[in-house]
């Protein structure tokens, strides 16, 4: 396990980074239009009017992530179902697995913690409540089928799309789209986390810990079931790699991937399952 933290505590750093920042985000958000001091909850006194402005700026907020440098270069998966996901597709190593879960647990919390002292007391408030995900006034069963849907579509639509060459760049625009049309149209039903370490971050000060298995299993159960159908959809072994947004001839990148050039060869990786021998590729080690 230290050897693989030293050689890879960079991408760590970026995706707790990534998260916390998108937590950051979300928090600032919420109490912007969610908090009844709020000039924009003052003015708008619909719930669903106010969540349609606040898609739009969830949605810019997780495209920027992706598409910067520390999100291209972990991968930008800021979510332990979709790292739990490409784990069951055989493009991310144990301990990179493990450590990630780890890092989004952490830099979830650490966003938190920024909002916290940047909004004081407000965070807090009922209306906002440190952006904690609970069920809506259809309760639990409807809760967990909604969140295991949305994770569904996620998944899959960032499968597809990220192994179409010709549309691979527009993973994070696809996967922004889907995540404000949630925020409008799903958040009623289950608060719209898709997402264990979000909602873990928000549960901690909350204390909403006895939802958590709900936000815990929904979304595993949505995303694993995405990469069955992945599997079974396009006939072919898995994806090409476990980044949501690869960039092009960047060497860098500590998964299974099959964009590495071809001179160098990786034997430290073990052969992917489910699929056929291919070479994979690393600049770590170079030809004799």
């Amino acid at each position: 396990m230290r050897e693989v933290v030293a050689r890879h505590w960079p991408e760590y750093l970026f995706e707790a980074g990534g998260l916390g920042l998108f937590m950051l985000s979300a928090c600032v958000f919420a109490t912007l239009f969610e908090h009844p001091t709020s000039p924009v909850r003052q003015a708008v006194a619909d719930a669903m009017l106010r969540r349609v402005p606040m898609g739009p700026a969830t949605r810019l907020t997780a495209i920027g992530l992706i598409y910067s440098p520390f999100g291209q270069r972990s991968g930008a998966h800021f979510n332990p179902g979709v790292t739990s996901t490409f784990f069951r597709l055989g493009k991310v190593a144990r301990w990179d697995y493990a450590l990630y879960m780890v890092a989004q647990c952490v830099g979830g919390l650490l966003g938190i913690a920024v909002a916290a002292a940047i909004l004081a007391d407000r965070l807090g408030h009922p209306a906002v409540r440190y952006v904690a995900t609970v069920p809506g006034a259809d309760g639990l069963v409807v809760a967990f089928l909604a969140e295991a849907t949305i994770s569904f579509g996620l998944m899959l639509v960032v499968l597809i799309v990220s192994n179409t060459p010709r549309l691979a760049r527009y993973t994070g625009l696809c996967a922004g789209a889907l995540v404000a049309t949630y925020i409008v149209l799903e958040a009623p039903f289950s608060g719209m986390s898709m997402n264990p370490a979000r909602t873990f971050a928000s549960a901690v000060p909350s204390g909403t810990w006895p939802l958590l298995w709900l936000y815990i299993a929904a979304p595993l159960s949505g995303m694993l079931l995405a990469a069955e159908s992945y599997l079974r959809l396009v006939r072919r072994a898995g994806p090409t790699c476990a980044k949501l947004h690869h960039p092009p001839h960047d060497p860098r990148c500590i998964f299974r991937c099959g964009y590495r050039r071809p001179w160098t060869v990786d034997r430290r990786q073990p052969a992917v399952t489910n699929a056929p021998p291919r070479r994979l590729y690393s600049l770590d080690e170079r030809p004799r």
